[in-house]
């Protein structure tokens, strides 16, 4: 394989992580103030539908990322209410989400497009369009350093620079801000946080929306930019793997970006080499395309027990009296 094929493949790698970032860093969120939320694929799911939905009923992208927060929002209320205010079972509402966002998108996607569970195909202003960065065609030319700009860092979506901006915000809002102190004080020690007069509730209510506002960005991103359209279960499992990075992240913001390049880069070789040969050995197109699950598993058997979760995860808090 050539430089440029490489750089083809890490450009490849960098969209189809994004969705995993940005849904990696809704679960960090979440997790961090001690609500495990396996619904990041139900509201993901339900985002994608809204904004493909939107976009493709108003011709206008933004007013489909909109709604597809809003669909997310309303799921992570319902998960909030569930876990937080009825101390129901965190993981019983994360997977009632997830059915209730695969019905749904389905039903309600052929009631209003009559294709089969699909929203039309979207163009022009109903699509995030690529951006090109400043002197990205005058440099292309330039040896090694010029493909990397050019093709690499420029020609993505918003949506992904975006993404990549919010790994750093994550980590200074987590460990820089009284807000962050708060809130991974309240997924350790809730007692504590609710003994210093800071509300316990509200606090963990703000990370589930925190979370429901990141997951609807990454199924917007899934129907409006790395796709045309929304498709029957088009989320495919990504939010089970961002939930898996983040467990190999240790819930920490910039591991969770070198996590998710790392399941990007697996479905972006999948797609590439769809026939390989190893040591004389044909590799199966279905093998190369299970990598990212594959390595889901392995990292779920190998890391759960050496990354710490926190301590207070997935308890509901009771004010003592």
């Amino acid at each position: 394989m050539d430089y440029l094929g490489i750089i083809q493949i890490l450009d490849s790698s960098l969209r189809l992580a994004t969705p995993l970032l940005l849904a990696c860093l809704a679960g960090l969120f979440s997790e961090r103030a001690g609500i495990f939320d396996i619904g990041l694929e139900g509201k993901m799911l339900a985002s994608a539908f809204m904004s493909a939905a939107v976009a493709s009923f108003t011709g206008d992208v933004w007013l489909g990322l909109l709604a597809g927060i809003a669909a997310s929002l309303v799921l992570a209320l319902i998960h909030g209410v569930a876990s937080i205010t009825f101390r129901g079972n965190q993981l019983i509402s994360g997977v009632a989400i997830n059915f209730l966002a695969s019905g749904l998108t389905v039903v309600i996607g052929e009631a209003w497009f009559s294709l089969g569970g699909r929203t039309p195909q979207l163009e022009g202003p109903a699509r995030f369009q690529e951006i090109t960065l400043p002197f990205a065609n005058a440099i292309r030319d330039v040896p090694y350093l010029g493909p990397i700009y050019a093709d690499l860092l420029s020609g993505h979506s918003i949506l992904v620079y975006v993404a990549l901006a919010l790994v750093p915000l994550s980590w200074w809002v987590l460990f820089r801000t009284r807000f962050g102190l708060r809130l991974r004080a309240v997924g350790e020690n809730p007692a504590a946080v609710d003994t210093a007069g800071v509300s316990v509730v509200g606090l963990r209510y703000a990370a589930v929306m925190i979370c429901g506002v990141l997951c609807g960005v990454a199924g917007a991103y899934l129907a409006t930019a790395l796709s045309a359209g929304f498709v029957k279960e088009m989320s495919a499992g990504r939010g089970f793997i961002a939930l898996a990075a983040l467990i190999f992240a240790k819930w920490r913001p910039w591991y969770a970006l070198g996590a998710t390049l790392l399941f990007g880069l697996l479905e972006a070789l999948g797609n590439r080499f769809q026939s390989l040969d190893l040591f004389g050995i044909p590799i199966p197109t279905q093998f190369m395309q299970a990598l990212p699950y594959i390595l889901t598993v392995v990292i779920l058997a190998g890391f759960v027990g050496k990354a710490i979760p926190p301590r207070a995860g997935g308890e509901p808090y009771v004010k003592e009296r």
